[in-house]
Order: C-alpha cells, then sequence, then structure tokens
C-alpha cells in the first residue's frame, strides 16, 4: 500500500464529480456499462461475523466498514471521482472470537482469494480502484488482506487500496480508546454503531457492561491467539458503556477523511508512476 496524501491542493485529478454515489447490486447492467468506470472507485466494505460483547450484534465490523464507505464516498467525489458502493464482504478470518458463539471465521486463504478474484473482475471493467473500508483486525484478517493487495500490484491489476486504521498514521487520528488497544466492542465501536444502526445495540445491557481496560492491541504483541487469552471473557474491551452516537458520528468523519486520502495518495501516486 503506498503512502497517502490528503484531498485537497495539486493532486492532478479532476474537478468535482457531483452524481451521488451507487450501489453496484441496485444497478442495471446497462447502467454500469454507462458510467466512467475510469474515474469511478469500487469501495468494499469489510468485516466478519463475529462476537462483540453481549451488547452489540455478531454483524458489528459490517455496520462499521459499512458507515465508513458511506462516510467517505463524498469526500473521493468531491475530487472529481465516480464511487460505486459493493456489497459488503462479511466473512473473514476471525480467529480471536472463534469460543464465542456465532462467530464464524473462514481461512485467510479464502480472503486473500476472493479479493484478488474482485480485482481480477473490477480490473476487466475498466474501475479506477478498489478501495477497501475495513473494520475488522483481526492479524490474520489483516494479513490476508495484506497478501490480497500484494498480488494484485504483482499481477499489474487495477490499485487496491486498504488503508489500516490501526497502523500508528491512522490511529493517532482516532479516539484515545482506540489508540490504547483497549477498544473491541468498547467505547469506540459502541459509539459508531449508535451513531450508525442504534437498533441494533443492546443498550440497557451496554449501559450495565463495566470497563474492561485489558489492551487487545498489548496482549497480541504478547503472543495471546484469542478473546479470553487476552483478558477479554465476555468478548469485549474497553468502556462500552461510555458509548455515544455523538462520539461516533465524529468517528466516523475521521474515518471517511482515512479512506478518501488513501484512495486519492494511492491513484496520484499511481498516475505519476505511469
Amino acid at each position: 500500500m503506498m503512502a497517502a496524501r490528503p484531498p485537497g491542493g495539486n493532486t492532478g485529478l479532476p474537478g468535482p464529480h457531483t452524481e451521488p454515489m451507487r450501489e453496484l447490486a441496485e444497478l442495471t447492467w446497462e447502467e454500469v456499462r454507462d458510467l466512467d468506470r475510469a474515474k469511478t472507485v469500487a469501495v468494499l466494505p469489510v468485516g466478519a461475523i463475529e462476537a462483540h460483547g453481549p451488547h452489540l450484534p455478531l454483524g458489528t465490523d459490517v455496520v462499521i466498514a459499512r458507515a465508513m464507505a458511506r462516510s467517505g464516498a463524498p469526500l473521493i467525489e468531491r475530487r472529481g471521482l465516480g464511487v460505486v458502493l459493493l456489497p459488503s464482504l462479511p466473512f473473514s478470518a476471525a480467529p480471536f472470537g472463534a469460543g464465542f458463539a456465532g462467530t464464524l471465521s473462514i481461512g485467510p486463504a479464502t480472503v486473500t482469494s476472493l479479493v484478488v478474484d474482485l480485482a481480477r473482475e473490477l480490473a476487466r471493467h475498466g474501475f479506477a480502484a478498489l478501495a477497501i473500508a475495513n473494520a475488522h483486525l483481526d492479524p490474520a484478517h489483516l494479513a490476508a488482506l495484506d497478501e490480497a493487495v500484494s498480488r494484485a500490484r504483482e499481477e499489474k491489476l487495477l490499485p487496491v487500496v486498504c488503508p489500516v486504521v490501526s497502523r500508528k498514521s491512522w490511529a493517532m487520528r482516532l479516539t484515545e480508546e482506540f489508540k490504547s488497544g483497549a477498544c473491541h466492542a468498547g467505547r469506540y465501536e459502541g459509539s459508531i454503531v449508535l451513531a450508525s444502526s442504534p437498533e441494533l445495540v443492546r443498550d440497557e445491557v451496554r449501559a450495565g457492561l463495566p470497563p474492561n481496560p485489558a489492551s487487545l492491541s498489548a496482549a497480541i504483541r504478547r503472543g495471546a491467539r484469542t478473546f479470553e487469552e487476552a483478558g477479554g471473557p465476555r468478548a469485549y474491551f474497553g468502556w462500552p458503556a461510555e458509548a455515544s452516537a455523538e462520539e461516533g458520528r465524529a468517528t466516523l468523519a475521521v474515518l471517511g477523511e482515512i479512506l478518501a486520502e488513501a484512495v486519492l495518495g494511492e491513484l496520484v501516486q499511481e498516475r505519476a508512476a505511469r
């Protein structure tokens, strides 16, 4: 993944694009045929079906990824590009949550192959880039996405852009809980779900949950391989009772900026390399 640059300034990209974001699955084939696909970014929300405490749904990561995609799309469009939202990818490697009922973990190689195959198809159709709005941070999943980005580059497909928000350059722009590493199903994720899909939050349960300040990221560095080993016996970390829709809206704005900056930075560098 290339280093990203913020939107604005002399990017070499065309002027503002005013058409609304489209969902690919809702278009007809003729409508896709008529898109200016060479100036259209396909955005893939990616998550997992995984335990997120007793108060958030198994599909929390998918909810967050889709909200991130929708937040970033207008920012991409302002720089002269169209956006097509792809159906969300809800299945991935999720071994950390495998001990909890409902978690569906698939092999990392399957994830890599699916993303690369999708990149091949989007390249065949002439799209400008594949942007991955990712909200699942299991190490096995991140490795699978990194491999997909590398393979797409090796095959000289369209640019595949996947900003990993846990990497320092992006993480420093997010909330204090996120930076602490104690942020799985805590205030950070709970706030985003409250902002985007509040009906999915078991709010009475959430309000009564005690803090769990154990840092999941620190536990991973120590060699933990499951939520239980990391100190999360109920599959949550952080301060879920402190979540708020207001914080979620602010966080989504930052996540949208991160996605747009990564996409625009990659395309600028790709054009400069031609």
